[in-house]
């Protein structure tokens, strides 16, 4: 087996960084790897180790590393100066944007991170409907925060519709809040909204759940039963925001929420994310416009950077151009489906679920349609699969593809030899 070539600097740098962080890591993936350079569709490593890059920072690189347009629209702010506390040109025509382009966008609100955006989704909709509980889905993941970390991955859930934290830290009364539904499965997810209809500040979800396509109808009947009852329906695009179509989700799949997260693409690798809606919940953040027990203060050092919203503003430019996502689609649907051929010939039980943008392979004979199917997976046949992948050149997260404008022909063809590699080698 190829073994990765891990220098004496980088050695140094990784020693530190378990001298001087909690766990030697940032807390994102754990791999003892230090990435110094990235360009176009790779990056390379402090020893000097290149790889094609599926991590792509977590997903916010749909266009590749150090895009030389994103560069220059960055840099030319930065002479300009880098964060006022104030409006800026920048973040204004990145909001003209998202509303040009994102259905349910009225009005849009700039924060700092995705985990900000959920969180303040959240509290809009409770300001607008003055009820407390909020619905989201087992599995789902909408960022760092108290809510979001409710059944998020639980290693022993509980029944529906009771939460289980997923962390230390979070007060009982959080569980009192918040209602858990099973993705993809309406009947359910119905019947507790409409048991719940009266308590409910807003109903969470991401379109596409981490992996997992929405089963047809699935959307579509959320939608109903939320504006049946007045519920404000929240979509989480951090992930899916000008991924899957340059109106995100909501475009995809043809459904409309109230309220959106976005980050990640959006804002082209710089810290921004933002929470657009329609007009009667984002006058909640309007003093002016609103009573004063409605007015929802939100305020953040960075939000609305011109930095990054310039390079936000440069990163949509270039997505709109033609062929752009019929490229990302293209290419994710040739790995996918290679992938899944591979696996297929060597007779292991396997599915690759997701979307060609975005997708991964489940090691299960099951389907694999909400988080508990998940859960009957061999995980640790995927961390087997991602170790043989990285020593053969390929990095990914611990789950997850991400697909990139930057991919080039050679970098699929050494994907694919990587595939077979490490495929042959699960066999024996």
């Amino acid at each position: 087996m190829p073994q990765r070539t891990v220098s004496a600097a980088e050695t140094e740098l990784i020693q530190k960084a378990h001298q001087y962080m909690p766990g030697g890591s940032l807390g994102n993936i754990g791999k003892d790897i230090v990435i110094s350079e990235g360009s176009a569709g790779r990056v390379r490593d402090a020893s000097g180790n290149e790889y094609v890059d599926y991590l792509l920072g977590s997903g916010p690189m749909l266009i590749g590393h150090a895009h030389p347009e994103v560069i220059e629209a960055a840099r030319e702010q930065l002479d300009k100066g880098t964060t006022f506390f104030a409006n800026n040109d920048k973040a204004i025509l990145l909001a003209e944007e998202i509303v040009r382009s994102v259905a349910c966008a009225d009005k849009v609100r700039f924060t700092s991170s995705g985990t900000e955006a959920t969180f303040y989704a959240l509290r809009t909709a409770r300001a607008y409907r003055r009820r407390d509980k909020i619905l989201k889905f087992e599995g789902g993941y909408h960022g760092m925060h108290d809510y979001a970390l409710m059944s998020m991955s639980p290693a022993d859930p509980h029944d529906f519709p009771r939460p289980t934290p997923d962390s230390p830290g979070i007060p009982r009364s959080i569980q009192d809040e918040v209602l858990i539904a099973p993705f993809n499965d309406l009947e359910t997810a119905a019947a507790i909204i409409e048991a719940h209809h009266d308590e409910l500040g807003a109903v969470i979800v991401e379109p596409f759940q981490r992996l997992l396509p929405p089963q047809p109808g699935f959307l579509q009947g959320l939608r109903e039963v939320t504006a049946q009852y007045g519920v404000p329906l929240i979509f989480d695009e951090v992930v899916t925001g000008f991924r899957f179509a340059y109106g995100g989700a909501q475009e995809f799949y043809g459904v409309e929420p109230d309220l959106c997260s976005l980050g990640k693409v959006m804002a082209g690798g710089f810290p921004l994310a933002a929470i657009a809606g329609k007009d009667e919940l984002m006058t909640h953040f309007d003093a002016a416009s609103t009573e004063s027990d409605a007015f929802m203060p939100q305020i953040g050092t960075l939000s609305g950077n011109p930095i990054a919203a310039a390079a936000g503003i440069k990163t949509l430019e270039i997505l709109r151009r033609e062929g752009a996502y019929e490229r990302i689609f293209a290419t994710g649907q040739r790995l996918k489906d290679e992938l899944q051929r591979m696996l297929d010939e060597a007779e292991l039980p396997a599915k690759v679920i997701g979307e060609a943008p975005l997708f991964d392979v489940f090691f299960t004979e099951n389907d694999v349609t909400d988080y508990r199917s998940t859960l009957l997976a061999d995980k640790p046949m995927l961390a087997r699969f991602n170790e043989l992948l990285l020593a053969r050149g390929i990095l990914k997260g611990d789950s997850k593809f991400y697909i990139s404008l930057a991919h080039t022909a050679d970098d699929i063809q050494r994907t694919l030899d990587a595939f077979a590699s490490a495929i042959d080698e699960l066999k024996r």
